[in-house]
């Protein structure tokens, strides 16, 4: 083997790891992000038994930061999965996709609206949030983590869950036929979230200036 063989099969071994301990990672940052987004009642509660104002809004700041911070960081690991060549090339779960596509879609809701003084808004995040964390975890659990159980699975006639949910078996060399419209539909979905996202922002420069020949408040 020569020298650039070698660095080769290093870079790809080594990017390849990286991607796969990622997504053994994320169920803890999923299960982190669902634990604090429903501790907001119990927030709420403590915050109503505190007498000092400071206090209590350094308290619902720091529990705002560490929640919209999670959801912020696991949104940011999860774009790996709308990759073709990580998605389809590593065989990652088979509706990660569409579980990056949820969170996103949870982060729009909160930027648009109020999601902690509309009940409405609150709801719809968490059941957006709850869905998308079950369409990245059964996969990941059922799919990655249980591909090297097939032959225990096969004595229960399950043995053909780990191939249905991972985009493709790598030692077979197989595409899921589910994974490349998921990765498309996807990608699709993040694009117009994200053109309405830029839409709302530019049409929201300049509202708050005066007209012209209005003084300023």
């Amino acid at each position: 083997m020569s020298a650039d063989d070698l660095a080769k099969a290093l870079t790809n071994g080594g990017s390849g790891w990286l991607v796969l301990s990622l997504a053994a990672v994320l169920p803890i940052l999923w299960a982190f992000t669902l634990i604090v987004h429903f501790a907001r009642p119990y927030i709420v509660r403590f915050l109503q038994g505190l007498t000092l104002r400071f206090g209590g809004d350094a308290v619902w700041l720091s529990y705002v930061l560490m929640r919209d911070g999670l959801m912020l960081i696991t949104l940011a690991l999860s774009m790996i999965f709308l990759m073709p060549n990580l998605y389809i090339g590593l065989g990652l779960p088979v509706t990660a996709p569409l579980a990056t596509v949820g969170l996103f879609s949870a982060l729009l809701l909160k930027l648009t609206r109020d999601a902690d003084d509309d009940p409405v808004a609150w709801r719809w995040v968490s059941i957006i949030l709850v869905v998308s964390s079950a369409l990245y975890i059964v996969p990941q659990i059922y799919g990655l983590e249980a591909a090297d159980q097939v032959d225990r699975l096969s004595q229960y006639g399950l043995g053909w869950v780990p191939d249905a949910l991972r985009s493709a078996n790598t030692d077979a060399g197989t595409i899921n036929p589910a994974a490349w419209p998921i990765l498309i539909v996807s990608l699709g979905l993040v694009a117009a979230i994200g053109a309405f996202l830029f839409w709302r922002f530019m049409s929201g420069l300049g509202a708050d200036q005066p007209a012209e020949g209005e003084p300023a408040a």
